[in-house]
């Protein structure tokens, strides 16, 4: 025989059982130590390329910051000086990183007032805005998903069919609809502004109902997969209602497709904020953007961007924890 054999096993030795990866504080530990790293280096590679964005931006920086006053050759010497736009670009870039770390944002060219005080006057209206919308969306999402899933071929044709426009259309299209019918005809709502409830009703309906409609999708797909699942039989076996099935047991399953969606419409929340805002009236962080693009102040820009990052960062971490809370099994 040409083959080798196997060792024979010692005997009265216990080989010490595998320990599964990631189980035990150490494998929590590194785990949320690669996180925090991952987060850190989106968080860099954000201000990174928003920093090359300002250096690439069309325009002399000088010329923006004198703006409409006087232009002389010594206040165009001050204005560099003051700025620090006679140093490397490579030694702005670190002291730039460097502010970062102390909090500091910078100064806006236009407003000439720091920028984490310009967003810290805007931020309060957009996150009413996204956090409306989200609630919104996800309700009704939700509702739609329990009142189809696993009903009739028309049922299911209908909200198949007003989930699809929802996804289709554009949320300022929706939002020219709504202001149509329900402001400008019936005069439900105000037009524009952000002063009590009221206002904020047809913005959050603008972009909610997109997120309605994707989430709708898969929460009723993997409602009707859980449903024909073998716990399911067995609970039915078990005498337990239809209503309570879904309850307790497939919607828990069923969530965790539609939870990995929350990084989408989070990124659908922000991007969708900067035209709702501006169709409605309303102040906040994307109107401040806008004219910031629009005025070529990159300070403020570059603020954004940063805390859309920071924004997906948190809310990837957070999806992370959800998903051993819905999922036990997750968490070995």
């Amino acid at each position: 025989m040409t083959g080798r054999l196997a060792a024979p096993a010692r005997p009265g030795v216990a080989r010490p059982a595998a320990r599964p990866r990631g189980v035990g504080l150490g494998g929590v530990g590194l785990g949320v130590v690669r996180r925090l790293g991952t987060g850190l280096a989106v968080l860099w590679a954000a201000a990174t390329a928003s920093y090359v964005a300002l250096l690439i931006a069309p325009g002399d920086t000088v010329d923006i910051l004198v703006g409409d006053g006087a232009d002389t050759p010594e206040i165009r010497a001050a204005i560099i000086k003051e700025w620090g736009l006679d140093r490397p670009e490579i030694v702005q870039y670190l002291a730039y990183l460097w502010r970062l770390l102390h909090g500091d944002l910078g100064r806006s060219y236009q407003l000439q007032r720091g920028v984490g005080e310009v967003l810290a006057t805007q931020i309060a209206p957009t996150v009413q805005l996204t956090l409306a919308a989200a609630a919104t969306g996800v309700t009704l999402a939700v509702v739609i998903a329990l009142a189809t899933a696993g009903r009739g071929r028309a049922a299911r044709g209908v909200a198949s069919a007003a989930e699809l426009v929802a996804v289709s259309v554009p949320p300022f299209l929706i939002g020219i609809v709504l202001l149509a019918v329900f402001s400008f005809t019936l005069g439900w709502f105000p037009v524009s502004g952000a002063q009590g409830p009221p206002a904020l009703v047809l913005p959050a309906l603008a972009l909610g109902l997109p997120i309605a409609g994707v989430l709708g999708q898969v929460l009723r797909g993997g409602l009707e997969r859980a449903l024909e699942q073998p716990f399911a039989v067995t609970a039915r076996a078990r005498g337990l209602t239809e209503r309570a099935l879904v309850a307790r047991h497939a919607l828990r399953h069923a969530l965790i497709p539609a939870v990995t969606l929350a990084g989408w419409f989070t990124g659908t929340l922000l991007g969708g904020a900067v035209i709702t805002e501006a169709l409605f009236g309303r102040p906040g962080l994307g109107r401040v953007a806008m004219e910031a693009v629009t005025g070529r102040d990159m300070p403020v820009v570059m603020a954004v961007v940063l805390l859309s990052a920071l924004v997906y960062v948190t809310i990837s971490t957070l999806l992370d924890l959800a998903y051993r809370a819905i999922d036990p099994r997750i968490r070995g």
